[in-house]
């Protein structure tokens, strides 16, 4: 470290003026801690950046995320979807996928296959839930809209919902739920509500006709 020149000059003048020196030593050495709180405090330039404050997503309220699974806070979804990736129709070893009725699941895989080739790739939203799990969504829902009526629309018991027995999945994103609505009777996949176009059920053998949608979940 090299010496501050500044020493020297006040041991000079200390001597020629010593009733001063004492003043000027003072005044010196407040300025000299200025400078070292200053130089500490400060950003070195080669740091990195501050990390940006979190923004709030809110995805949860666009097309491709269906009301009833937007509702579910973090750590309920364990019976469904894992919140840190999208599951495809492969990933049997998740419960949301793997305990899907066998030829549903099957429709859905040969379906995701041809998609692919159009370039169109399926994301499962959610699968099979558990009856505690559309419980739970269900509850939420009713706080959220205000009265179980309403509710309903959205989400379906855990006697009727056709998740809970394995028999209905939701495709996401939008592109893939427009591509399975035009071709999924070719598979026998049919979308069951006008409400959720992403929600598809097993309805009919392959090439056949889809009956006439229900409103929402509620019927």
């Amino acid at each position: 470290m090299h010496d501050d020149p500044t020493t020297h000059r006040l041991t000079g003048t200390a001597r020629r003026f010593p009733v001063r020196t004492a003043v000027g030593a003072g005044a010196a050495a407040a300025a000299v801690v200025v400078l070292a709180v200053v130089w500490g405090t400060a950003t070195p330039r080669n740091a990195p950046p501050a990390p940006a404050a979190a923004t709030a997503d809110h995805r949860t309220g666009g097309t491709d995320v269906p009301p009833d699974r937007a509702l579910a806070p973090s750590g309920t979804r364990s019976a469904d979807v894992p919140p840190d990736r999208a599951l495809t129709p492969s990933d049997t070893r998740y419960p949301a996928v793997g305990r899907l009725d066998e030829r549903l699941l099957e429709a859905v895989q040969r379906a995701a296959r041809d998609a692919r080739q159009d370039g169109v790739v399926f994301q499962i939203t959610s699968g099979w839930r558990s009856g505690e799990h559309q419980q739970r969504l269900l509850d939420e829902a009713i706080e959220k809209y205000g009265s179980a009526e309403a509710a309903r629309q959205y989400v379906n018991t855990p006697r009727k919902s056709a998740h809970v027995s394995g028999k209905a999945v939701d495709i996401g994103p939008t592109d893939a739920d427009d591509w399975l609505i035009q071709h999924g009777s070719d598979y026998g996949l049919c979308q069951v509500y006008t409400n959720e176009m992403w929600h598809f059920e097993l309805l009919t053998s392959p090439g056949g006709d889809c009956p006439a949608q229900l409103r929402n979940a509620a019927g």
